[in-house]
């Protein structure tokens, strides 16, 4: 079932997406070469708890940090450690906060350095794919009218889109219904009505559309360890068209 939020639960909504906002905002200021994903994980628990809310990934179905930190080819869940970033890496960084009762989340993948202009297209091109999706986050669109805008126009910029993981509803949980693909056919699913708030967060890969977990059993890379890109949002549905909730 999904559920609509009232205007209070979107003050709430908007509270936590404004902490995963500023958390966002300071780790990619800090990141930098020679860092380490357990530092920047640190660097976030802190900003979440300072700002009165929780990390809202750790211990969740038993993950063992505060942010996920996926390097290069992997591409979500990536757990936090001790390995340093280089000089042309990319980090994905996905986050969330529970304050109020409420969940805000948001990824986005960061330059380490100089990047090459092949890495600088696929964070572009993800990065308005996600754009182009919450464009269709209006009333009486349907959830695969978000779908086919991502997918189409990656697809067009030749890459592909993950399909083993997708976006999803959001609120007093983080995961909720309903499921939002980043592939499909236009014109199906549920219809969107003010009130539905959802996590849009296109994967995208530089080859094959491909995953695979490794053997921690959280961390997905690509099958062709090829480069991955993801972006996140938590989203709104008003009658005024789409409210992004995690932004400063």
């Amino acid at each position: 079932m999904i559920i609509l939020k009232s205007d209070r639960e979107l003050v709430y909504m908007r509270d936590a997406g404004r902490v995963v906002a500023k958390a966002h905002e300071e780790l990619s200021n800090a990141i930098k070469p020679e860092m380490t994903t357990q530092e920047l994980d640190t660097l976030a628990e802190n900003i979440i708890i300072a700002e009165g809310a929780k990390p809202a990934f750790k211990g969740y179905k038993g993950f063992p940090a505060s942010i996920c930190a996926s390097i290069n080819e992997e591409v979500v869940h990536g757990i936090p450690g001790l390995k340093k970033l280089k000089n042309g890496d990319i980090v994905s960084i996905d986050i969330g906060a529970v304050i109020n009762g409420y969940c805000g989340d948001a990824a986005r993948t960061n330059p380490v350095g100089d990047i090459d202009e092949e890495l600088k297209r696929l964070l572009n091109v993800t990065e308005e794919s996600l754009a182009k999706g919450i464009e269709k986050v209006v009333t009486n669109n349907r959830i695969t009218d978000i779908s086919h805008a991502v997918q189409s126009f990656v697809e067009n910029k030749g890459y592909s889109v993950v399909r083993d993981y997708v976006g999803h509803g959001i609120g007093k949980n983080m995961h909720e219904e309903p499921q939002v693909p980043n592939f499909g056919k236009p014109g199906r699913g549920p219809r969107l009505h003010a009130g539905v708030t959802l996590a849009i967060e296109p994967m995208v890969n530089m080859g094959t559309h491909e995953v695979e977990t490794l053997e921690d059993n959280w961390t997905v890379v690509t099958k062709d360890r090829k480069p991955s890109a993801h972006f996140e949002h938590t989203v709104a549905v008003t009658e005024d068209g789409p409210e992004i909730l995690t932004k400063l």
